[in-house]
């Protein structure tokens, strides 16, 4: 009986694993990219216009 009881939490141990691994990602991240510029340049920079 204890024989058969390590063999499933084993192969339950096991499984679960597996599942953790397999799953989809439940990241829930936003669309980032590059974000355009809409300040102004300080004084004596050289992209002051």
């Amino acid at each position: 009986m204890n024989l058969s009881k390590s063999v499933a939490n084993a192969m339950r141990y096991v499984s679960e694993a597996a599942m953790r691994i397999f799953k989809r990602s439940d990241d829930d991240y936003p669309n980032t990219g590059v974000q355009p510029f809409e300040g102004k340049p300080s004084k004596g920079s050289k992209w002051e216009r």
